[in-house]
């Protein structure tokens, strides 16, 4: 399947005790979670800032401000089928998104298989659509001492074919 289209998409976020943590749209047990207006899923932020990039459309901030009530402790399931409706209404369709999660704890791999497939779910593509990896940053910078975590994501688009009815 042709790529007409590619995107990047970066979310990070401080990370606190109490939280709960949620990467692609899956609870992950740990002491802390992210920090943010919503649910704070990294995962999902970046890849809707992937996908509407891709399809030449506003941040997540623009779509999604976190100065509207609406969306404090917003579901980010929710945000990414919004989003997705407005990747298809621009025409164009995912065909792939590859996911690094950049995390020192917790140790993601039990977990990616899990997050592949719902995302996958999420975007209504296969399993294999979707590549989850999960990076450390070796005792580095604020990911690296467990402060925060953070997602990087490349989507690739193809444009829709419009059918002329007769």
């Amino acid at each position: 399947m042709a790529i007409d289209r590619v995107g990047i998409g970066t979310d990070l976020h401080r990370l606190a005790p109490g939280r709960k943590l949620v990467l692609g749209h899956v609870a992950i047990d740990h002491d802390k979670g992210p920090v943010g207006h919503s649910d704070g899923d990294v995962v999902l932020h970046a890849v809707i800032d992937a996908i509407a990039g891709a399809a030449g459309l506003p941040d997540i901030g623009e779509m999604f401000p976190d100065t509207d009530p609406a969306y404090r402790g917003a579901d980010s399931g929710t945000l990414l089928a919004a989003a997705l409706r407005r990747v298809v209404e621009a025409g164009y369709a995912v065909v792939n998104v590859d996911v690094t999660i950049h995390a020192e704890r917790p140790r993601l791999s039990p977990h990616k298989a899990a997050i592949r497939a719902e995302v996958a779910r999420l975007l209504g593509v296969a399993n294999e659509a979707v590549s989850i990896k999960a990076k450390t940053n070796e005792g580095q910078d604020a990911i690296g001492r467990g402060e925060a975590i953070g997602a990087t994501v490349v989507a690739g688009l193809r444009k829709l074919e419009v059918r002329s009815e007769k």
